[in-house]
């Protein structure tokens, strides 16, 4: 078990400044990244719209990768991954494509996800999620 961190936690924390206390879910064990958070946060260095701003930014996703560890797409996940995508998509469901396969991770890993799209993931069958700012 464990706790995948959605792509919002760390803008959240970025955001406001302050490291984000992580002891509130330690009963969920060890944290994680998808390999597409990893992505999505490297995409934010190269929107940044200042050479101090993408420093930053960059400071910022690399000390991310020095402690969090990073769950790859691999083909057990791509199986999830796909038989979520049929399910959702035959309901009419769908989430985000990267939503998508940081859900498949997180399940094949028999992780919750830390986030604040909370609408969008709780399309996904079997999955837990727990909100960064509402008390769990």
């Amino acid at each position: 078990m464990g706790l995948m961190l959605d792509t919002n936690v760390f803008i959240y924390s970025e955001r406001s400044g302050s490291p984000i206390d992580f002891s509130q879910w330690k009963k969920h064990g060890d944290v994680y990244i998808s390999a597409v958070t990893v992505s999505e946060l490297l995409v934010g260095v190269h929107y940044a719209n200042s050479e101090a701003r993408k420093a930053r930014r960059s400071a910022f996703v690399e000390s991310i990768l020095g402690k969090v560890p990073v769950l790859d797409f691999n083909t057990e996940v791509a199986r999830v991954h796909a038989e979520l995508y049929a399910t959702l998509a035959k309901q009419g469901q769908m989430i985000g494509a990267h939503d998508l396969i940081i859900a498949a991770t997180a399940l094949v890993h028999s992780c919750i996800v830390l986030s604040e799209n909370i609408n969008e993931f709780e399309r996904v069958p079997g999955l837990e999620i727990i909100s960064l700012i509402k008390p769990s």
